[in-house]
């Protein structure tokens, strides 16, 4: 059978779901069911309770995976960033993971994740234009 092949810059969240669907079902068959959950660690203004910010990961396969980091400005260099990374390893190791790994610009904060003790593993140059795209990680001992 020959499939039809189509570009759509415009793919639905149904069909990323086709798509992903038998990834998911060949990848049962190799790693067997692992659990996943989702995981928010929130920044909530006190007057309003909106979040402004915080963590937000997915734990699978044993690990951690910190997809979002977000400090409000006013709240930098006070260590909130340090106090959410801090939980969510706590976190984490109460989960049972090994590890955490997250992805990070050469502008935004790989010294920041270098300091907190995680160490790189790959990088992406160029990646946008003039920048590099960092991957860390911190393996639990």
């Amino acid at each position: 059978m020959e499939l039809a092949m189509e570009v759509s810059f415009n793919v639905s969240e149904r069909e990323r779901e086709a798509i992903l669907k038998p990834l998911r079902a060949y990848n049962l068959t190799i790693t067997g069911e692992m659990p996943f959950e989702t995981v928010g660690i929130l920044l909530r203004d006190p007057d309003s309770q909106e979040v402004v910010g915080g963590l937000y990961g997915k734990i699978s396969y044993g690990w951690l995976f910190v997809e979002l980091l977000s400090v409000p400005d006013q709240m930098r260099t006070q260590g909130t960033g340090t106090r959410l990374m801090r939980t969510a390893e706590d976190l984490a190791r109460q989960r049972g993971c090994v590890g955490i790994w997250l992805d990070t610009f050469s502008f935004q904060a790989p010294g920041f994740y270098r300091k907190l003790g995680f160490s790189e593993f790959g990088h992406v140059a160029e990646y946008p234009p003039g920048h590099q795209r960092f991957f860390f990680q911190k393996r639990f001992a």
